[in-house]
This record gives structure tokens, sequence and C-alpha cells, in this order.
């Protein structure tokens, strides 16, 4: 939660709305006097210190890591949570992964069989991110969104 608010924070400064800048119209933020290089350079150590943190305490945890600690489904299960919760929201990208860790809990109290509760998850998880991709760059934020503010 902490590293929540610290980005959250950094997001509405005015280093934030630089770099929102810089990823709408790279040209025009130098054009108007906005060092990119410098806040390139500062948004890449800021991504990597943030994702040492969780990866510090898992190895912390874990007590050994190796290669084979991290499959292909892992990385499918981060990117999702990424294209669910939306580009860029933060609380979507909360939400989306709180949603994404309990739905299998979820399924489990259904009853169902291992082997279709495996598949039902993966048929939401297709659902979910095929509304997703066809509502936009906001993910499930803009399904909720009055549509007065789509205008």
């Amino acid at each position: 939660m902490a590293i929540w608010l610290v980005l959250r924070n950094i997001s509405r400064s005015g280093f934030g709305k630089t770099l929102t800048a810089i990823s709408e119209d790279e040209i025009y933020s130098q054009s108007i006097g906005k060092n990119v290089y410098l806040s390139k350079t500062v948004s890449f150590t800021l991504s990597a210190m943030f994702a040492s943190i969780p990866g510090t305490l898992y190895a912390h945890y874990i007590s050994y890591i190796d290669p084979t600690s991290f499959t292909v489904n892992e990385s499918i299960f981060v990117l999702s949570i990424v294209i669910i919760g939306g580009l860029g929201n933060l609380t979507g990208s909360f939400f989306a992964s709180a949603f994404l860790v309990l739905l299998p809990e979820a399924l489990r109290f259904l009853g169902m069989p291992d082997s279709i509760a495996a598949n039902m998850r993966q048929i939401i998880y297709g659902l979910i991110l095929v509304i997703v991709m066809m509502t936009g760059r906001k993910g499930v934020q803009e399904l909720f969104e009055p549509a007065v503010k789509k205008r």
C-alpha cells in the first residue's frame, strides 16, 4: 500500500505529468523544454527500484532463486493484471490484481472439480481480456465511468 501511495504521488506530481507528456508525444515534450533523456533515466531507475522491492522480499521468503522459479504462466498473470487494470492506471491495477488473485479462490468454493475450475478460470480471464481490449486503454475503470464522462 505504501508503494501504491508513493507511485500515486509521483504520477500526480510535475515529474509524473512530464512522463505522461513524454509518453504521448516525445518530440513535443522536448520542444517545450522538458529534458526527455533525464526523465526517462529517472523513470527507469525508479521502476527498477520499485520492482526490486517485491523481488527481494520473494528471495528472502523462498531463500533460493533460480531461473526455473519463474515460468511463462507468472509472466502472463502479471501482464493480464496490467492489461485488465489499464495501462498507467494504478487504481485499476490494484483492483485487477485483487480480482485475479481472488478469482481462483472463489471458484474453489463452487464445488467444481479442479479440471473444470481451471478451465473456467481461463475462460473468465479470456472474456475479461477481450472486454477490456474492446473498451480501450483505461481498462476495467472505463466500463464503470458514466456515459457523460466518455464524451
